[in-house]
């Protein structure tokens, strides 16, 4: 089925390429050029991803994210933020309002298409054979990209589970930023690491607002990230590995 993609640019010559661009790749396009117009398509096509520009004339992107996340039909969309705003707080504020990627202008077709496919793959659902992995309380659907606290469920972004499952993957067993990004994104380009940090604060919040420790994720000076260790074996009946 081909992948529907909404860009939001009030900015027509630039919305004009995105979406001949893409086309030409081979995805469906829907092109809106304020907020309200985004929110309206976003609800009514319900596409698989949104290149979201943050100064908008009405609802700016910063606050088309906020509902986003905030709805439970559009919370799991991935949102690649294309901006002129390349100060590092911007950047840090809308990947902890929950974009996946943040890309700034000017910028090169060919990476964008490049880091939109890398964030569709990551929402995609896995094979066939389907692994959860038990860390705690804290249990995660690798097919179905699902995570549940307590069997109470978390709503990931793509990039936030891509992290955790790198970290799961590898409890025990401090990642660095770069290692984190390459085994759980499958991609990386310059600056990248940067942002790791607030993906990371953002995993912390959901998963302790979900009743998980808030040590769950520990921070190892000098190198990056790991589980805690008193948590990374599975309790008795766990599921790693097993069919769901």
């Amino acid at each position: 089925m081909t992948q529907r993609i909404l860009v939001v640019d009030d900015d027509h010559k630039i919305a004009r390429l995105l979406r001949a661009s893409l086309e030409q790749a081979g995805y469906q396009v829907f092109v809106a050029y304020n907020g309200e117009t985004a929110l309206h398509t976003l609800r009514r096509e319900r596409p698989d991803l949104v290149v979201l520009d943050l100064m908008l004339p009405d609802r700016d992107g910063w606050d088309v994210t906020r509902v986003m996340r905030g709805d439970p039909i559009l919370a799991d969309t991935p949102i690649i933020m294309l901006t002129a705003r390349v100060e590092h707080h911007d950047r840090i504020v809308g990947l902890e309002l929950g974009a996946d990627d943040y890309v700034t202008k000017p910028f090169h077709p060919g990476e964008l298409l490049a880091r939109i496919r890398a964030v569709l793959r990551r929402a995609q659902p896995g094979p066939a054979s389907s692994r959860t992995i038990q860390v705690g309380e804290v249990l995660i659907d690798v097919q179905a990209h699902r995570v549940e606290v307590r069997r109470r469920a978390v709503r990931l972004t793509p990039t936030e589970f891509g992290l955790l499952q790198a970290l799961a993957e590898h409890r025990g067993h401090a990642l660095t930023r770069l290692e984190m990004i390459e085994r759980g994104l499958g991609y990386s380009y310059d600056g990248i690491e940067r942002t790791v940090d607030s993906h990371v604060r953002n995993l912390r919040r959901k998963l302790a607002d979900a009743g998980a420790p808030a040590d769950l994720i520990e921070t190892v000076f000098g190198v990056g990230y790991r589980l805690a260790p008193s948590l990374t074996s599975p309790p008795l009946g766990g599921t790693e590995g097993g069919n769901s």
